[in-house]
């Protein structure tokens, strides 16, 4: 690598250094992409300052031959956009040439989901014998039977739900209000801990209206079911990693592996817009992939 390139690499690094502040371990990392950016530069004949458009595009191309991730490319591409800008800025060069380069198309990370099997043993795994393993169970038995979110599902209202006719109303993100079913097994847990268990999370307080108080009677924090969610998946014995919306995501997906249409389920998920529920139907295909290989002669 020429010594003129990597001075310019150095003096960019000093100025991060000195302007925000980074750490050296993110320093380092630039300083690792625009190395093997200049030498990559070098065998093209390229001075690092005197490249175009088309020599970030070519280089770009490169990396994606080899084989490495979208996401890497765009982190190495912030950092060329940054050296080029601090370049522009101190006068070194007349044009940016990654002014009019697209990022590479990243995708969407496809969610963390529980197999049925999971669900099962998730399910199962609170202790019945105590008024908050009753309610655990019947909250979980909610989530999965509906999709909700878990901030819907913790400031659940008595009077939003009409288990005659098994639907739950629901006031979503945007102040949107959605009519959302529920299965008998979700229904009859209800019934039986609002018998058994919810006036005794209650305390003397039994005006309240939430449906899942928490254990000192008062509204449950999203965060302190999320602890509880994570304590009954250890005793499942589940390995899997688990977000929030573990069970919407299993709600979603299984409903979709079972045939269900993409735009009922966009309806009962509550999102405004298709494509953020056409992300599910990339899981069901993926696991019927996976069933197809695990179990077909010719997989």
């Amino acid at each position: 690598m020429a010594s003129s390139d990597t001075q310019l690499i150095q003096q960019f690094l000093d100025s991060l250094w000195l302007e925000k502040g980074l750490s050296q371990n993110t320093l380092d990392s630039y300083g690792l992409d625009l190395k093997a950016y200049a030498s990559w530069m070098e065998v093209k004949g390229r001075a690092i300052d005197k490249v175009r458009r088309e020599d970030i595009l070519g280089y770009l191309s490169f990396r994606m031959g080899k084989g490495l991730k979208a996401r890497s490319t765009a982190r190495s591409l912030s950092c060329l956009r940054g050296f080029y800008r601090y370049l522009l800025r101190e006068n070194i060069i007349d044009e940016d040439p990654t002014l009019k380069v697209d990022n590479p198309k990243l995708g969407r990370p496809l969610p963390d989901s529980l197999s049925e099997a999971d669900i099962e043993k998730l399910l199962a795994a609170p202790d019945l014998s105590t008024v908050v393993g009753l309610r655990d169970r019947t909250m979980l038995e909610v989530l999965y039977a509906s999709g909700l979110r878990v901030s819907e599902l913790v400031n659940l209202k008595v009077n939003e739900m009409n288990l005659r006719q098994g639907v739950l109303r629901v006031m979503g993100k945007g102040s949107k209000e959605r009519l959302v079913p529920m299965g008998e097994e979700a229904i009859s847990w209800i019934n039986r801990y609002m018998l058994e268990a919810r006036d005794d999370l209650l305390k003397r307080d039994l005006n309240k209206d939430v449906v899942f108080p928490s254990n000192r009677g008062s509204t449950m924090t999203r965060q302190a079911f999320w602890y509880r969610v994570k304590a009954h998946a250890q005793t499942a014995n589940i390995q899997k990693k688990l977000s929030p919306h573990t069970l919407r995501h299993a709600f979603a997906t299984h409903l979709l592996n079972h045939g269900a249409d993409l735009r009922v389920v966009q309806l009962l998920l509550g999102h405004s817009d298709l494509s953020t529920t056409q992300i599910y139907t990339h899981i069901a295909q993926h696991r019927m992939k996976e069933l197809h290989q695990t179990h077909h002669p010719r997989g």
